[in-house]
């Protein structure tokens, strides 16, 4: 069976704490796009951990994770990472983590364009997370990338570097003025980072494709959500990779299969990192009570999120895009000491007021239109039984489920692993 955890929103969901929670009842789970741009924080009771390129099961040690072909791979951040995760007792070895041959590579002067490029806009910057992510995926367009693979045949990779590090420098020294890359360097890089990781390096997509035959249960986990995606989000204040369900089996490395379960990551209030149009944004002292209550702080970037009521129009659309069928709600405590909980319920543009998603200037233009619903001011983390939630909770909840259309199966009261109730 394959099943996608995928975020709705504009990412920082909390679909790495759903990873962790429903991985239990899975074999494998793969990323199957992004980098190291954004993390995925889960709590369990063995610590805090971020997680950046690792799949979310890593922390379980009885299940296998995939780094699927669709990934941009920094090698000397997944080094870290890996030595990280040791340090704390996790288990990492080439039985329960496997790389794909087809992922490429975010090397160094990925980064440094994605820098020089950022300080370049100055005041109209995109907000990158300046993790070298759009260089390098425009890189593997163009056909100038190198892959994981190519880590296993030296002379290639040598090859390769050689016209690519040419190239590259016709950008980065030739019209930015930084200081040119050296083929001998980036040797040193790869050897450095790239050596570690060979016992890793497989072909996913026959691995995967082998593990569904022989009926195994596989998650693919995305990273960022909906809004986020390079086609249907909030161009170009998007990720460079599509963050979708329906390219979940592409990023994989299986893209015969078909996802047969789609569960939806979405909090309970609206949060966004980074630039662009956030039509239901809070601001001032509102804003930052809530911002502080739901400890809002990107996990890879540790920039503050901006942070709004709950968005329906831009929720319901995500639903749509994700094609979820089941819903995971997040952060419903950090609402508990909220009299009033504001929801934006539909968009005013020109005047106009229209329930559906815009895009381009039509979503610069867009304005709130907002209602307020009854707080439930009691404490909810305790609760592991619907029945058990505040009366003012529960129709908080069915009114968000009635108004994106898709069912609310799971809904997360806490950090930790037991703080969810399943209806």
């Amino acid at each position: 069976m394959l099943t996608s955890i995928v975020g709705i929103n504009w990412g920082d969901e909390g679909k790495g704490r759903m990873v962790d929670l429903l991985s239990e009842r899975q074999d494998v789970v793969v990323r199957y796009q992004g980098g190291n741009n954004a993390g995925h924080t889960v709590i369990n009771e063995k610590g805090k951990f971020v997680l950046n390129l690792l799949p979310s099961g890593i922390l379980r040690e009885d299940k296998v994770n995939v780094m699927g072909n669709g990934m941009v791979v920094d090698i000397e951040h997944l080094n870290k990472e890996i030595a990280r995760l040791k340090e704390a007792g996790i288990v990492i070895t080439p039985d329960n983590l496997k790389i794909s041959d087809k992922a490429v590579v975010c090397c160094p002067f990925n980064v440094m364009q994605d820098c020089l490029e950022e300080d370049r806009l100055a005041d109209k910057r995109f907000g990158s997370t300046r993790r070298g992510i759009a260089p390098i995926y425009a890189d593997k367009y163009m056909k100038k990338a190198i892959r994981m693979g190519d880590i296993l045949h030296p002379e290639y990779l040598k090859s390769r570097l050689e016209t690519i590090v040419e190239w590259k420098n016709l950008t980065i020294a030739g019209s930015y003025g930084a200081k040119p890359y050296t083929v001998e360097g980036m040797l040193e890089w790869f050897e450095k980072y790239g050596a570690p990781l060979k016992d890793f390096i497989i072909d996913t997509g026959y691995y995967l494709n082998r593990a569904l035959d022989e009926g195994k249960r596989v998650m693919l986990e995305a990273q960022l959500g909906a809004l986020r995606d390079i086609d249907f989000g909030i161009y170009p204040y998007t990720t460079s990779s599509s963050t979708i369900t329906a390219y979940g089996p592409v990023g994989a490395g299986i893209p015969n299969r078909k996802v047969e379960n789609a569960i939806g990551v979405m909090k309970a209030y609206s949060t966004c990192v980074g630039e662009g149009p956030f039509t239901a944004e809070m601001f001032g002292k509102e804003a930052e009570e809530l911002r502080q209550a739901g400890g809002e702080y990107g996990a890879a970037t540790g920039r503050p999120r901006r942070v709004g009521g709950f968005d329906v129009v831009a929720s319901r659309y995500g639903c749509m895009v994700q094609a979820a069928n089941e819903i995971a709600l997040t952060k419903l405590d950090i609402l508990d000491g909220m009299k009033k909980i504001p929801v934006c319920v539909s968009y005013e543009i020109d005047g106009v007021s229209t329930s559906e998603f815009p895009s381009g200037e039509a979503l610069n233009k867009a304005k709130p239109n907002i209602i307020y619903l009854d707080g439930w001011n009691s404490p909810t983390t305790e609760c592991r039984k619907y029945e058990e939630l505040p009366l003012n909770a529960r129709k908080y909840i069915e009114f968000i489920e009635e108004q994106v259309g898709c069912n609310i199966k799971y809904i997360s009261v806490g950090a930790s692993r037991e703080a969810i109730i399943i209806r």
